[in-house]
């Protein structure tokens, strides 16, 4: 493993230190009167993750937390929200897996390098229901049931707050890497409404020719409105709607019955979806007030899987005489409603909510065929659906004491609260898993082809419930130095309890320098998901199609395999941070350490060809190979993020916003599970690949620079972020390939019409930069053009324009 001092290369420094010389020579120009932090820009910076004391601004916290506002999200090209955030914050990927089934369509983030599902996401402070999906495919966070941050459209948002620090007891499971927190917008008046249109211009060079292709038409409507609930209330409502065409970034097929085409389908997916959200609050007098919000997607989307030339012996010639490319389509059905109640009762700020999230996946498998029932095989197919929905209860409470400390008052907050979950699979029809009529033909593949449909042996449906109880306390000790200490208990109905703890402290040695630190310890149960999802998918394996069964822990297959019952990751944090506030600049810099053990992965493939024991146990359940979840793999994460940031008001060139942010990160696998299994000889349950794409499935290095200048009706908008390699390995060194280290730079122009019309022309990744492609050694089909681990995807330039109303 590289160091994190040789992982800090050359072009991000550079990028870095060029930057900060520009925002230190920025005050020669003439600057105005404003004062160094007006009102708004401290409004902006007012957060509520990460502490229970009111009015605390982003600098004035103990743990590391950035704010993301709505405007921010907006001024880029993309529309979909986790793209937009994960540009944003340098500690957050968002990858863009293709050709891997549901993971296509439902993509996660992560933080820190870290798996999607050690994140804990929050709506306005209470816990956001996860997606039904577990990626069970090759992609980064492979093992994984996380949320779906694209279920919320940025409209909806006034901003993001992303806590980098871990916070399981303060905020229960998940929040391992940290929290994600968005706070909807809350408005009793004016509106705004946009719609955007943009597209992919570009030239694909791949390993075996170049092309240029325009694609990838995207059309988003968005429109919001706030109205008043009588003198002291509001409701904001939110929708947008959006449109997406596929995108393809395929190499040519080299194989003779593709005669030299383009045969597959490999980048973005169809999208069209649309959203409405609502968020509401009214006071009830005495100091009360109510509140709720609600919301509902529908998105349908379609990805493609591996082609099936005419050659095929699972293609039927009278259905398909020029082969078929199997889609999986997926609609998702994702809704959410909150109500709750706050106020002063007995002396104590009080809040009492109830959350429920649900998110249901009905699968189709199109343009496919089951080759097993011949001529009479359907070509389109319901395949099952997942779904997954969560309850929480929660009361939260919090007072001031003053206890004569010259600091100030202690803040003590204490809660509790009850979570419900239910987790289904629901089979899809028969022909989408049978073997039909020839099925005796053992080189015929049964299911549906693409994607095989859940059976009936693979369909659950399974609940539990959890309670917990935290107590957390800040102390400011002198008006210098504040401490904060919170524990948590949890107790699973499926698992047993467990205890976590914080200690964090602050130390302001002067109005513009401070340290802070934290050592916290943190968990994650396992997921529903994980624990009962069972299905049986076509895989691909060092370029072969795979039968595979995905078998819970407790299956008797696994038992046999390996495996134990699943029981929850637990982790240790440490960080240690400075902040710097020098007038309008402003830098923080946290290193933190993250240690987890027990980590719930997905195991390798398990092939009938490793044994006849294994075969014999395979072999009836009409599977090639196996695989199952399972604890034991330990890893640690060291890192430094570098937050920088100037603001430039001038009375003749207009207001500049600089911004430099970094995250240098570096996970290493120290421990990999040991089989229990009484097989002789015993199965590896998790090797290289596996390993490696935890280690560095994600970028070592990510640094983003950017300048926002505003003057007049006009504004503008340019960013550079730099990328560090990122591997996509194989089973052996032989079979590895990279993105290389690359640097994206975005620009945006925009025009004030009138004092409500507003237009915007951008461009995304101006010179068309890409991840190195796949070498044509690695790639005997065509299908992967480039690595799907790049953490800026592989669609190359994309060129957009936004209108925009606002009243």
């Amino acid at each position: 493993m590289r160091s994190l001092s040789q992982r800090a290369a050359a072009p991000a420094l550079l990028a870095t230190v060029s930057t900060f010389a520009l925002l230190t020579a920025a005050p020669a120009f003439a600057q105005s009167a404003e004062p160094v932090a007006d009102e708004a820009a401290q409004v902006d910076d007012i957060v509520v993750t990460g502490t229970r004391v009111q009015n605390r601004s982003r600098l004035d916290t103990l743990a590391p937390v950035d704010v993301v506002t709505s405007e921010a999200l907006q001024t880029r090209g993309t529309t979909e929200f986790a793209t937009a955030l994960a540009q944003a914050v340098p500690s957050l990927t968002f990858q863009r897996p293709s050709a891997n089934d549901g993971s296509d369509s439902i993509r996660p983030i992560t933080l820190r390098g870290l798996s999607p599902d050690q994140t804990l996401v929050l709506v306005n402070g209470t816990r956001r229901h996860a997606s039904a999906l577990v990626n069970v495919n090759g992609v980064v966070g492979r093992g994984s049931a996380a949320v779906d941050l694209n279920t919320i459209p940025t409209g909806a948002l006034d901003r993001v707050e992303v806590l980098r620090d871990g916070a399981s007891a303060q905020y229960g499971s998940d929040a391992i890497a940290g929290v994600v927190n968005l706070r909807l917008k809350e408005a009793s008046s004016g509106g705004g409404a946009s719609v955007t249109y943009g597209q992919y211009f570009t030239t694909v060079k791949t390993a075996r020719g170049e092309r240029d292709e325009t694609d990838g038409g995207t059309v988003t409507a968005s429109a919001w409105q706030g109205f008043s609930l009588g003198d002291d209330g509001f409701l904001t409502l939110s929708a947008e709607y959006l449109n997406r065409e596929s995108t393809n970034r395929s190499d040519y097929d080299p194989r003779a019955a593709a005669n030299g085409a383009i045969t597959a389908r490999f980048g973005d997916p169809d999208v069209e979806q649309w959203t409405v959200f609502a968020n509401a609050g009214k006071g009830l007098g005495n100091g009360w007030e109510a509140y709720g919000w609600a919301s509902y997607q529908d998105r349908d989307s379609e990805g493609a899987a591996f082609p099936r030339l005419s050659d095929n012996v699972n293609n039927v010639a009278s259905i398909y005489p020029n082969g078929f490319l199997p889609k999986v389509a997926i609609n998702s059905k994702d809704a959410s409603l909150a109500g709750g109640l706050r106020g002063e009762l007995a002396g104590w700020n009080t809040d009492i909510s109830l959350t429920y999230g649900r998110n249901a996946l009905d699968f189709r498998t199109e343009d496919s065929l089951n080759s097993t029932y011949g001529a009479t095989s359907p070509t389109s197919f319901d395949s099952g659906s997942l779904i997954y929905d969560q309850l929480v209860l929660g009361a939260d409470f919090s007072r001031e004491f003053e206890v004569g400390l010259s600091g100030g008052p202690l803040n003590f907050a204490w809660g509790l609260e009850q979570r419900w979950e239910n987790y289904k699979i629901e089979a899809g029809q028969p022909e989408s898993y049978n073997r039909g009529p020839l099925g005796a033909n053992t080189a015929l593949t049964g299911g549906a082809q693409g994607f095989v449909g859940f059976q009936p042996s693979n369909a659950v449906d399974v609940d539990r419930d959890n309670f917990a109880a935290y107590a957390d306390v800040e102390i400011p000790l002198t008006d210098k130095l504040r401490v904060e200490g919170a524990v948590r208990f949890e107790d699973y109905s499926d698992f047993g309890d467990t205890q976590t703890g914080k200690l964090s402290a602050r130390y302001d040695f002067t109005p513009s320098f401070a340290l802070r630190g934290s050592v916290s310890t943190a968990f994650r149960a396992p997921s529903l998901q994980q624990s009962y999802f069972t299905s049986t998918a076509s895989v691909i394996q060092n370029g072969a199609v795979v039968e595979t069964g995905t078998f819970p822990a407790t299956s008797a297959v696994a038992t046999a395999l390996g495996a134990r019952p699943l029981k929850a990751e637990t982790s240790t944090n440490y960080s240690v941070g400075a902040v710097v506030r020098l007038g309008r600049f402003d830098l923080t810099v946290d290193a933190y350490k993250i240690d987890i053990d027990d980590q719930i992965v997905l195991s390798e493939l398990i092939n009938r060809t490793f044994s006849g024991q294994v075969a014999s146990l395979l072999d009836p359940q009409g599977v090639q190979a196996a695989r199952f979840f399972l604890n034991g793999v330990s890893t640690s994460t060291e890192g430094v993020d570098i937050v920088g940031r100037y603001r430039l008001p001038t009375d003749t060139l207009g207001d500049f916003d600089f911004t430099v942010a970094a995250n240098f990160n570096d996970v290493s696998v120290n421990r990999v599970p040991t089989s229990s299994s009484v097989l002789n000889p015993v199965p590896t349950l998790f090797a290289r690949q596996r390993i490696l794409t935890i280690e560095d499935g994600t970028p070592d290095t990510k640094v983003s620079a950017s300048a926002d200048w505003s003057r007049d009706k006009w504004g503008a908008t340019v960013r550079a972020t730099y990328y560090g390699d990122v591997l996509q390995p194989g089973s052996t060194a032989a079979n590895d390939y990279s993105t290389g280290a690359k640097t994206v730079v975005d620009l945006e122009g925009r025009f004030e019409l009138t004092e409500r019309v507003g237009v915007a022309i951008g461009v995304d990744n101006v010179f068309d930069e890409y991840p190195d492609f796949v070498p044509a050694s690695l790639n005997s089909n065509g299908v992967l053009g480039f690595p799907y681990y790049s953490p800026f995807g592989f669609n190359g330039r994309y060129g957009y324009a936004r209108l925009s109303l606002k009243w």
